[in-house]
């Protein structure tokens, strides 16, 4: 059971016994347990490293204390021989230890180790997980992950730091495959691969049905029985892949892309991929991220039909129908043939019904219009006799009209002779001469008239005016300034009054006031 490398063998004490290690406890085996061992596969202790030189060989610190027997100074070492000797130390001390702890620092390196830190409340410890184991992983180690590693505590020589060679690793209170699960969906559903809007309809008929399941499961003999007694004859192009192990996930992305490569050369028009159940285990190949992208990349609509109905896989979030066993993927598919026939049979029932019903309504209809319907001969008597009559109305309402024209010319004639010129001639020129002769006598009425009037207006004019009361002794009194004098009240003693009568004006001062009450009306 031992591979084939380079390595060199660790001496423990003088004793040239090899330290070799179990697979199934990874405890360290002694000399004195070869022969109890024998059959038992076992692994030597490597490093991967070319033989160990033999100077640096007979530099190694052997078992022996530090402080020779019978006092004295330890002998002088270099910083590779206490290193080494720490190292084996603590190599033999713990050759196996499960730790506890929250990951941080988690960092990959270009050739696949993966290097974190361990750490609990007060203490942390350097790890380091080689390609071989990280490889292995099932998920993805990020920071604060809760976990407990299985590994052997070693020395790095080149920085003097003790670390934990980690050989498998477990998240704590959740199992890998979980863990790895959600992870995924996480990330896929972060990138938009379960999104409602992307999902495809599934064809009501479709033409032909590809399968990317085992051809030797159960899964396809259960979906072509369903096939056969739902739609007998429906055609099917399965495509054989692996539905379980590490090969799995590839050979059923690559069914996906080869049938979407025949679909239009095919006729394919929906595709099912699936298995039948079984563990976490077996059904893993449809978590990974190919079959995932391989079903959204699909330009035919993909029903997953992954185990029972239990069961639920990246591919069922990712494909445009889950179904919950490939059974009912089956019944997804395809309609019930049956079904169909019987909904056929029925529109064909009423329409034939409906075209009856029409048939009879339009015979009742026709032989109602036969029976009104006369002879060709009866139609042209009919005809006839009827072009008659209009011809008769027609001359009737020619001479009718005519009549009422020549009616109308008459009267227009008689008019005009009556509003002839050389009638009405004499007849104006006399009515004429009485106006000429009546019109001079009203002017010269109507020039007296009007003499009259403006001779008693200028009388009653010459009898208002200020100068005629003026000629009787009155005068028209005026402040200074030119305001007419209206009342005693406005004047006083000694002012000066200005006095108009008819032949002229005066100043005067008045020399006294008196005022007296006006008469009452």
């Amino acid at each position: 059971g031992i591979k084939s490398r380079l390595f060199q063998v660790r001496q423990r004490d003088d004793s040239p016994a090899r330290v070799v290690r179990c697979f199934a406890c990874d405890r360290p085996i002694h000399a004195g347990r070869e022969r109890a061992v024998k059959d038992i596969p076992f692994s030597v202790d490597l490093q991967q490293t070319a033989p160990e030189p033999a100077e640096q060989a007979q530099d190694r610190p052997r078992a022996a204390p530090l402080r020779p027997e019978g006092g004295g100074e330890p002998p002088v070492l270099t910083v590779s021989q206490l290193t080494r000797r720490i190292r084996g130390l603590l190599e033999e001390e713990f050759p196996l230890v499960l730790v506890e702890g929250e990951l941080s620092n988690v960092k990959a390196a270009a050739s696949g180790h993966l290097y974190f830190n361990l750490k609990d409340e007060s203490a942390q410890i350097r790890c380091v997980m080689f390609r071989a184991a990280a490889s292995s992983l099932r998920f993805e180690l990020e920071d604060g992950l809760q976990a407990v590693l299985r590994g052997r505590i070693s020395v790095y020589e080149a920085r003097g730091e003790y670390q934990i060679q980690v050989l498998t690793l477990e998240p704590k209170g959740t199992g890998a495959l979980q863990l790895a699960f959600e992870q995924l969906k996480r990330r896929l559903e972060a990138e938009g691969l379960f999104d409602p809007a992307a999902k495809q309809p599934l064809p009501f008929l479709p033409r032909r049905i590809g399968i990317v399941t085992s051809s030797r499961g159960a899964a396809i003999r259960d979906m072509l029985h369903v096939l056969e007694r739902r739609f007998p004859g429906m055609p099917v192009l399965l495509y054989p892949a692996g539905v379980q192990g590490p090969q799995a996930a590839g050979e059923i992305a690559e069914g996906i892309a080869a049938l979407n490569r025949l679909a239009q050369a095919q006729k394919i028009d929906v595709i099912i991929v699936g298995r039948g159940g079984g563990s976490v285990e077996d059904l893993w190949a449809f978590n990974e991220e190919p079959v995932a992208r391989a079903i959204h990349a699909s330009r035919v609509p993909i029903i997953s039909a992954v185990g029972h109905e239990v069961d639920f896989t990246i591919a069922d979030f990712v494909a445009d129908v889950r179904a919950p066993t490939p059974s009912a993927a089956a019944e997804i598919a395809v309609p019930d043939k049956a079904d169909l026939l019987a909904t056929v049979e029925g529109w064909r029932a009423e329409l034939f019904q409906r075209v009856g019903q029409t048939l009879a309504l339009r015979s009742e209809r026709w032989s109602g219009l036969r029976a009104r319907l006369s002879t060709p001969e009866g139609l042209i008597r009919q005809h006839g006799q009827r072009l008659d009559d209009l011809r008769e109305r027609i001359q009737q309402a020619g001479r009718i009209g005519l009549e009422r024209l020549r009616e109308r010319y008459r009267q227009r004639r008689d008019g005009l002779l009556m509003l002839r010129p050389e009638r009405f001639h004499p007849l104006h020129r006399a009515m004429l001469a009485d106006l000429e002769g009546r019109l001079t006598p009203a002017i010269r009425r109507h020039v007296s008239l009007l003499r009259q009037r403006l001779a008693g207006t200028m009388e009653l004019l010459e009898s208002l005016s200020p100068l005629t009361v003026m000629r009787r002794g009155f005068a028209a009194v005026r402040h200074p300034g030119g305001a007419p004098v209206r009342g005693v009240a406005e004047v006083r003693q000694g002012d000066m009054l200005n006095l108009r009568l008819a032949d002229g004006e005066l100043d005067a001062q008045v020399r006294r006031v008196e005022q007296r009450p006006l008469p009452r009306d």
